[in-house]
């Protein structure tokens, strides 16, 4: 065998950011027509990668009026402690705000981004998942959109909490906390 028969590749082992896209709307509206859903694209790790409405400033565009020219930048980056290509993701949008897990970032605010991540602003739920591979220079990307947001099926790090309105105490998992809820307990006056 030639050594470039054994030898593994750096496309054989690239970064994968799989991005899951959901919108309450997007039945109805070709928001998505622009995305390459379903295919894996390749980038290079030193261009950011923007979506956006705007073609020519963003990689990527939905088709909403309501979603900034520049909403929002990931950032592939290297440490030296790790051969793991990670991201950053950044709110390009001035009007409004993005969350990343529940954490609020404003106007070209920054945060590292976890393997997995729920992205929101406006109504849409972008899930995030990175898949890791050895690759230095480049990274792959991969459109799906979902059925049912993202945040019904996922549980990112935080307990589900369900208020029990009748004591005011609340239940994590399906056992009763040893907390209750913070202020007076209402009642019915009328009954005994």
């Amino acid at each position: 065998m030639s050594v470039s028969q054994t030898m593994e590749t750096e496309e054989d082992l690239l970064t994968c950011l799989q991005i899951k896209l959901y919108h309450p709307q997007q039945s109805c509206r070709g928001i998505y027509g622009a995305l390459p859903l379903g295919k894996r694209t390749t980038h290079t790790a030193d261009d950011p990668l923007r979506l956006g409405r705007d073609a020519q400033a963003c990689t990527y565009t939905l088709a909403d009026p309501r979603v900034s020219r520049k909403h929002l930048a990931l950032y592939a980056f290297h440490t030296p402690h790790s051969p793991n290509m990670m991201f950053t993701i950044q709110n390009l949008s001035q009007k409004g705000k993005l969350s990343v897990n529940s954490s609020a970032l404003g106007f070209l605010e920054r945060m590292d981004l976890p393997n997995k991540a729920l992205i929101r602003f406006g109504e849409y739920e972008i899930l995030i998942i990175h898949e890791s591979g050895e690759a230095k220079a480049s990274f792959e990307v991969e459109f799906e959109v979902l059925t049912v947001p993202p945040s019904r099926e996922t549980c990112m790090c935080v307990p589900s909490m369900t208020p029990v309105m009748d004591t005011g105490s609340c239940v994590m998992n399906g056992f009763q906390s040893g907390f209750t809820a913070l202020g007076p307990l209402e009642t019915d006056e009328t009954l005994s």
